[in-house]
């Protein structure tokens, strides 16, 4: 069975932090998408254009395929997802605290999250410390190592610099400095 591992994301810079996800995941994964949801159920965002931050992607690295989708939910997205590979194993690609926000939902029915696992899994990266899945959801969630620390990397800390005009460049993948410097001055 085919393993797609899946970031999804504003991407609103794309950051070396995004690049070693990514990575870390094309070691359990047979292929990384990053999805850019066509609508956020749960923010609103400003900053780069879709467009943008799809070129960005692009130029960032070609370790992965980038996809456009019309939901936001993972739920939603892995859906999408699986008309086109119906017989893939869709793992999402996240941070600790991503995963927290995940479980610990209330999705308003008991159980929802052990429904919601059996369409996908988690790969979930340390961010601030390790995450440990509760007993019942620990088949569904895998540890993702990260080769290097990307706690204090950010699109909200890259966006924060360059309105300080502070520093901001060893933050982003060389390739879209200059994209970013664009996008965001």
């Amino acid at each position: 069975m085919k393993r797609i591992g899946v970031l999804a994301g504003a991407f609103n810079p794309v950051t070396r932090a995004h690049l070693a996800l990514v990575e870390a995941a094309l070691a359990k994964v047979d292929e990384v998408v990053c999805v850019v949801p066509r609508a956020y159920p749960h923010k609103h965002f400003h900053g780069a254009s879709l467009e943008d931050r799809l070129e960005m992607l692009r130029r960032a690295s070609d370790r992965y395929r980038v996809q456009v989708t019309e939901g936001g939910l993972f739920i939603d997205i892995a859906r999408e997802l699986r008309r086109s590979d119906p017989d893939a194993e869709i793992l999402f690609i996240c941070g600790r605290d991503a995963a927290e926000r995940i479980v610990n939902w209330d999705y308003g029915e008991s159980a929802a999250i052990e429904r919601l696992l059996e369409e996908f899994q988690l790969l979930v990266a340390g961010r601030g410390g390790d995450y440990d899945p509760p007993d019942a959801l620990q088949h569904r969630i895998t540890t993702l190592r990260l080769d290097c620390d990307v706690d204090e990397i950010s699109s909200t800390e890259v966006r924060r610099r360059i309105a300080a005009g502070e520093p901001w460049e060893d933050l982003v993948p060389s390739a879209i400095t200059d994209l970013v410097r664009r996008i965001y001055r």
